[in-house]
């Protein structure tokens, strides 16, 4: 049994990450640097002539370099882990799995690193409590495999608080605690130099709880960690960077600290209130409001979790307290101290939980948060569900392959907005000739036998000029009138639009105009699977189990493929 539960407690966060990402495959705007940086290391490789021109004609981030440079050392390495495995692969889009599926397991085995000091601290049973409630947890699942700086920094800050929880069970004169105190500072500074500026400041709340509870030493710790890590962070980004931007020197977390920070532009994409982190953000990511409301303060106040509990959240709370002074607020931004609150949330389960059979109070908790646990699993999977409907992009050009799959000639594809912003990626697209470099992956033949071209121009002079979109066969678009000339609508994407509760007797589900203009062409509508679930769920349950009352996914024309009418009636 022990072995058992062992085996479980290894592999529930790993398969859960990866069932995240294989039923939700792709990608949204936030990832796409990184994403396409990736593609471009692995299909073209990295050049040692002619620098500027081979990045210039064949990397993405030369032709939407975005309003600040970024780094491409999270894409380097993962393309670097990735590469060994390229030649089990026949097509980029598995590939693209393949890069997220090693990022995901990185986070996964940090967060396992984690559980294994929160057993040295709290006991055994609360490392299987931790890994019950993060793996009930929507957004640290969902997110482990994408890549957004955010999660290539949560790796190494999860690390950081790993050894900083070993640290704080150890004796503090031992040399055990002094190293893993100054690993977790190494760790954090290089994070923050080269993946997001804001854990400098987890970096400082850190640092100076220990040196108020005197466990560190300025000149025997802060000040080498300060420094080697700061070396080994500038080595790394400004000498990979300098080289990717063909710009030198350049600190891509820097450029971009000045211009959202210091210039304040991170405010133009929207602001919200000082507690939003404490209101909105952390609930939202905890999930589970006995975590909070019951685990936490349980901790806090027993005696025997008390020193520890405090000791991480005092520094976590601190940083998000600091954070709270910027005005723009993302959830991801406070991502870090999600393993550290829900340690302190497994140190308070575990002192109910092993108290069970003392009192009916304790038996009454007990039943209650194996409850909210279920709870958490149901709701992030209902919330895996929604979040997979979120990507028209990348459905629509998997659609538009198989629409054009018969086709044997040179097809041209412009794709807009909305499409690059959902889901539409390099790895999707095909690839039109074999890469003869050596390490690069190589596309099989089959996927040469045509060329496809496609094109994200976002000029609006370009786009108001009718010569402009004469040469494509097919358009992805969000509204088919901004493609001039004549189309015509021969698949349409839905996406999420919200949910709705069903009074008895409303009617769940409504199509399209465009979507029965193609069943009446005797096209077939493509519900999706969560619909397709969801309806068949509707069928079994409403009438017998809700009285009629039902919460529909509501679903809404989002990407139409739209084919040039004109070019098609010439090719025949």
């Amino acid at each position: 049994m022990d072995r058992l539960l062992r085996l479980f407690s290894y592999s529930l966060i790993p398969l859960l990450v990866l069932l995240h990402l294989f039923y939700s495959p792709y990608t949204k705007v936030e990832e796409s640097f990184n994403i396409q940086a990736i593609h471009d290391i692995l299909v073209h490789g990295i050049p040692t002539k002619n620098q500027s021109a081979y990045l210039a004609a064949n990397f993405d981030h030369v032709s939407f370099p975005g309003s600040v440079p970024r780094t491409f050392v999270g894409a380097l390495m993962l393309a670097g882990l990735s590469r060994p495995w390229l030649s089990l692969f026949t097509s980029l889009d598995h590939i693209q799995l393949l890069v997220r599926s090693i990022l995901g397991l990185t986070n996964a085995f940090a967060l396992l690193a984690f559980g294994a000091s929160v057993q040295k601290a709290f006991g055994k049973p609360a490392r299987f409590w931790f890994i019950i409630l993060q793996a009930s947890q929507f957004h640290v699942i969902y997110y482990a495999s994408r890549t957004l700086p955010n999660v290539f920094a949560f790796a190494l800050s999860t690390l950081a608080l790993r050894s900083y929880l070993v640290a704080n069970s150890t004796p503090p004169s031992s040399d055990l605690a002094s190293k893993h105190y100054r690993l977790c500072l190494y760790l954090l500074t290089i994070a923050g130099i080269i993946f997001r500026s804001e854990l400098t400041i987890l970096l400082g709340t850190i640092t100076l709880y220990l040196l108020t509870q005197q466990r560190i030493s300025i000149t025997k710790a802060v000040i080498p960690a300060g420094i080697i890590g700061t070396a080994i962070g500038l080595f790394s980004t400004v000498s990979v960077d300098s080289f990717f931007w063909q710009t030198f020197p350049l600190w891509p977390e820097w450029t971009a600290f000045y211009y959202n920070t210091i210039q304040g532009h991170s405010a133009d994409w929207g602001t919200s209130p000082w507690y939003f982190y404490f209101v909105n953000a952390l609930p939202r990511l905890l999930l589970n409001p006995l975590t909070y409301l019951v685990c936490i303060p349980f901790a806090t106040i027993n005696p025997a979790t008390q020193r520890q509990s405090l000791d991480l959240l005092a520094p976590l709370l601190g940083f998000v307290g600091l954070y709270s002074l910027l005005p723009h607020k993302e959830w991801r931004f406070v991502l870090y101290v999600i393993p550290g609150l829900t340690a302190v949330a497994a140190a308070g389960a575990s002192w109910i939980w092993v108290r069970r059979a003392k009192s009916l109070m304790y038996r009454l908790l007990s039943v209650a948060l194996m409850a909210s646990v279920l709870a958490s699993f149901t709701a992030s999977t209902a919330l895996l569900a929604i979040s997979s409907l979120n990507y028209p992009g990348g459905m629509a050009l998997t659609r538009l392959h198989q629409t054009a799959g018969d086709e044997q000639r040179i097809i041209r594809v412009h794709f807009d907005n909305l499409a690059c912003q959902t889901g539409v990626t390099r790895f999707l697209q095909k690839q039109n000739r074999p890469q003869r470099t050596e390490g690069t992956f190589q596309a099989p033949e089959d996927l040469t036998q045509k060329r496809w071209e496609y094109d994200k121009t976002e000029d609006p002079s370009l786009l108001l000029d009718p010569a402009f979109w004469w040469k494509f066969d097919y358009v992805l678009a969000e509204s088919p009138e901004k493609a001039i000339g004549g189309w015509q609508v021969v698949d349409v994407v839905n996406g999420f639009a919200g949910v709705r509760v069903l009074r008895p007797g409303e009617e769940s589900g409504s199509t399209s105009p465009e979507e029965l203009e193609i069943l009446k062409l005797g096209g077939q509508r493509k519900s999706g699977r969560v619909a397709e679930v969801w309806k068949a769920l509707e069928v079994l349950f409403r009438e017998k189990i809700t009285r009629g009352w039902w919460i529909e996914i509501m679903m809404r024309p989002k990407i139409r493929i739209l084919a040039n009418s004109q070019r098609c009636s010439e090719q025949v």
